[in-house]
Protein backbone atom coordinates (compact mmCIF):
# COMPACT_ATOMS: atom_id res chain seq x y z
CA UNK A 1 0.00 0.00 0.00
CA UNK A 2 1.58 3.23 -0.78
CA UNK A 3 2.22 6.14 1.43
CA UNK A 4 -0.34 8.67 1.59
CA UNK A 5 0.99 12.41 1.08
CA UNK A 6 -0.28 15.42 2.38
CA UNK A 7 0.11 19.12 2.41
CA UNK A 8 1.80 19.91 5.86
CA UNK A 9 3.59 16.52 6.26
CA UNK A 10 7.52 16.35 6.94
CA UNK A 11 9.70 13.42 5.06
CA UNK A 12 12.97 12.41 5.63
CA UNK A 13 14.85 11.62 2.55
CA UNK A 14 17.84 9.17 1.69
CA UNK A 15 20.11 11.79 0.53
CA UNK A 16 20.79 15.03 2.88
CA UNK A 17 20.70 18.74 1.63
CA UNK A 18 23.79 20.52 1.69
CA UNK A 19 22.94 22.12 4.62
CA UNK A 20 22.58 19.30 6.38
CA UNK A 21 19.30 18.50 6.53
CA UNK A 22 17.03 15.44 5.31
CA UNK A 23 13.42 16.76 6.50
CA UNK A 24 11.69 18.77 3.99
CA UNK A 25 8.26 19.73 4.63
CA UNK A 26 5.65 19.23 1.78
CA UNK A 27 3.98 22.24 0.18
CA UNK A 28 2.52 20.92 -2.65
CA UNK A 29 1.32 17.55 -3.70
CA UNK A 30 0.38 16.47 -7.36
CA UNK A 31 2.25 15.16 -10.40
CA UNK A 32 5.15 16.98 -8.75
CA UNK A 33 5.70 17.88 -5.12
CA UNK A 34 7.36 21.07 -3.81
CA UNK A 35 9.26 20.44 -0.92
CA UNK A 36 10.68 23.14 1.75
CA UNK A 37 13.94 22.34 3.28
CA UNK A 38 13.52 22.13 7.52
CA UNK A 39 17.08 23.09 7.84
CA UNK A 40 17.30 26.44 5.06
CA UNK A 41 13.86 27.03 3.76
CA UNK A 42 15.39 26.59 0.14
CA UNK A 43 12.32 24.86 -1.78
CA UNK A 44 12.58 22.61 -4.94
CA UNK A 45 9.94 21.07 -6.96
CA UNK A 46 10.32 16.73 -7.66
CA UNK A 47 8.66 14.38 -9.38
CA UNK A 48 6.16 11.91 -7.33
CA UNK A 49 8.43 8.86 -8.58
CA UNK A 50 11.50 10.15 -7.26
CA UNK A 51 10.00 11.32 -3.70
CA UNK A 52 8.17 7.97 -3.17
CA UNK A 53 11.46 6.47 -3.90
CA UNK A 54 13.69 8.27 -1.77
CA UNK A 55 11.30 9.01 1.07
CA UNK A 56 12.58 6.85 4.33
CA UNK A 57 10.53 8.43 6.94
CA UNK A 58 7.03 10.29 7.13
CA UNK A 59 5.89 12.24 9.57
CA UNK A 60 2.68 14.48 9.92
CA UNK A 61 2.40 17.94 10.81
CA UNK A 62 2.49 17.62 14.46
CA UNK A 63 5.69 14.73 14.21
CA UNK A 64 3.97 11.50 14.34
CA UNK A 65 4.46 8.61 12.44
CA UNK A 66 2.36 7.83 9.48
CA UNK A 67 2.19 4.38 7.77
Amino acid sequence: MPMEYEVGDIVKLKKQHPCGSQEWEILRVGADFRLKCMGCGHQVMMPRRQVEKSTRELKNAAGEKKN
